[in-house]
């Protein structure tokens, strides 16, 4: 990725470690993480070699949704500290050669935000057109009902009726958390104020939540994404955020837009810097392909196909002009050891899956445990789940007819709660995330899976493999910058890809599986049956290409044309 100066962007070979503040460090053993965690673990992040860190909220927040409802956007929460508190983490960050990028959520706030009480208040008050107010629509029968059939993402109707006014608002996803109206200019005005205030401050960037759902229609009736999201204005809202807080800035600075439903060629045009908008988008398709067609929840089996499919035609997409981000888990989706590989093999599947993703072209995102293989938690109660849209989905569920069990099994699969445990520091009570009780439950294999134990692992550690990744990343521009072309693309368990810079080539073979797989030249009419892998893999055996990284170590005495076993992974580079 060039910027328009036509040199490559600093983030192109950066990789983002995201926290989850609440889960990863309690500092003061309430049980709840905290800036002052985030401080203590400073140097693990310094040690795995990241680029930024990126903070899920922190902001003052009623924790409807653990901080995605926001009731005052320059102010700390109490529960994670103080704005002081805040300015000697971000110092310590940047002395650690750092940066901290900053979670925006400004499709919607809290309904305790100042913003809203003000609107809510009179039709008359000068805020009300700050947020999404439409009349009731009477249906045939007489009777008064929501304006539109829009449905909440954390189930039921996406409008609630303020009593007092007589009148619905809209909020895509809780009730507590109402949208605001990006139509009115002093909305955009006071939230472009906010983020400069930000980055005023020292901040390096923004993540924005869901930010194409900025741009909906609410003077349609109709039920239906393409309503509710990247309608024809996003354009003009992003370029206007990037005129009036980035534009005057000589710092260096990242902005990544978490864009549900975006397509490519959407992206195209979303990261393409000449058009100033984004650096970067958050795309969902890849990690839509085992939902059911009905509900996340109905969870279907991975084709290995259908990913290859799906990322080389991002990847593809965004060759030329754009970027990619590069991602299988962040706190809205389950723990991808679990999910895409093997708990069983947690070394093997853990390693194979970051070196899939960090050799694709884009910037990588650890997600906070990825770095030492934690799995799902799979609760099998209820009364465990914290997270509003598991708890909403079990009630919904049972009402549609699911059994309990059935639906127990599915939220200890699919839901956001597994990713949302205690980060283990270590096999002790409490994992080393507090001296308290945890908000959430430790994760049950804490004693056994932890940072302390894994990074005395030696060969086996996931957290030493994920260091030299990332220092391949750094070393390297051919894994920052290099063009990819897949290949293999319908074999059900093999992952291979090339990636070129100049005479720099690197050959990427991952087994996606738990069965030994052949991949030899020799082997009868070629093992794989794809004549481009055959062919490139041929080329590289007769080159004598060496293993730049894997995750066994004895393929040098197996041969690098040998049966790849269950879950391995290795890249090859051609000698220069």
């Amino acid at each position: 990725m060039l910027e328009a100066t036509g040199t490559p962007a600093w983030w192109s070979n950066a990789v983002v470690y995201q926290i989850y503040p609440r889960s990863f460090a309690d500092g003061n053993g309430d049980g709840f993480g905290d800036l002052a965690g985030i401080r203590s673990r400073l140097g693990h992040l310094q040690d795995l070699g990241v680029d930024v860190i990126w903070l899920s909220p922190i902001y003052r927040s009623p924790q409807a949704d653990n901080g995605y409802d926001i009731s005052d956007y320059q102010d700390i929460d109490p529960l994670f500290g103080t704005l002081a508190e805040f300015d000697e983490l971000l110092a310590e960050v940047h002395a650690a050669g750092m940066k901290l990028v900053m979670d925006l959520v400004v499709n919607h706030t809290s309904d305790e935000h100042a913003w809203f009480e003000a609107s809510k208040s009179s039709k008359d008050d000068p805020k009300r057109d700050w947020y999404i107010w439409r009349d009731p629509i009477v249906d045939e029968h007489g009777v008064a009902g929501p304006p539109t059939a829009w449905r909440s993402a954390f189930s039921g109707p996406a409008w609630t009726l303020d009593e007092t006014t007589g009148q619905y608002y809209l909020h895509m996803f809780a009730s507590k958390q109402p949208d605001l109206n990006w139509e009115n200019l002093d909305t955009r005005a006071a939230v472009f104020a906010m983020m400069n205030w930000w980055l005023d401050r020292g901040v390096d960037g923004f993540r924005m939540d869901v930010i194409n759902l900025i741009a909906k229609d609410p003077a349609s009736l109709l039920p239906g994404a393409p309503h509710m999201n990247t309608g024809p204005q996003i354009h003009d809202h992003l370029q206007e955020m990037h005129r009036e807080v980035f534009a005057d800035r000589d710092a260096q600075l990242i902005t990544v837009g978490e864009m549900p439903g975006v397509t490519v060629e959407d992206a195209v045009l979303f990261t393409d810097a000449a058009r100033r908008e984004l650096d970067m988008v958050f795309q969902f398709e890849h990690v839509g392909l085992d939902h059911g067609p009905e509900t996340k929840f109905d969870n279907r089996p991975l084709s290995l196909v259908d990913l290859k499919r799906s990322l080389g035609r991002w990847q593809d997409g965004l060759a030329s002009a754009g970027w990619n981000s590069l991602y299988f888990a962040n706190h809205d989706q389950p723990r991808s050891l679990s999910r895409f590989g093997d708990d069983t093999r947690r070394y093997e599947s853990a390693t194979l899956l970051a070196t899939i993703l960090h050799l694709h072209r884009g910037t990588p995102y650890v997600y906070q445990g990825d770095e030492i293989g934690m799995a799902n938690a799979r609760f099998t109660s209820i009364d465990q789940y914290r997270d509003i849209e598991s708890v909403n989905w079990f009630d919904e569920a049972l009402a549609a007819g699911w059994t309990e069990q059935d639906v127990l099994d599915a939220l200890a699969f699919r839901s956001r709660d597994n990713s949302r445990t205690p980060v283990q520091w270590t096999g002790e009570a409490g994992a080393g995330f507090t001296a308290g009780t945890p908000w959430i439950e430790v994760g049950p294999d804490a004693a056994t899976v932890n940072v302390e134990a894994d990074r005395a692992a030696g060969e086996r550690s996931v957290f030493g493999y994920y260091q030299r990744l990332i220092a391949l990343r750094h070393e390297l521009p051919v894994v920052a910058l290099g063009d990819f072309a897949l290949l293999a693309p319908e074999h059900p368990a093999l992952y291979a890809f090339t990636r070129t810079l100049g005479d720099d080539r690197l050959l990427v073979l991952g087994n996606w599986s738990g069965e030994e797989l052949a991949v030899g030249v020799d082997a009868a009419a070629g093992a794989v049956g794809d004549a481009a892998f055959d062919a490139e893999l041929a080329a590289f055996v007769a080159a004598d290409a060496t293993v730049l990284i894997g995750n066994l170590p004895d393929v040098a005495a197996r041969g690098i044309a040998s049966p790849l076993a269950p879950w391995e992974v290795r890249v090859l580079r051609l000698p220069r």
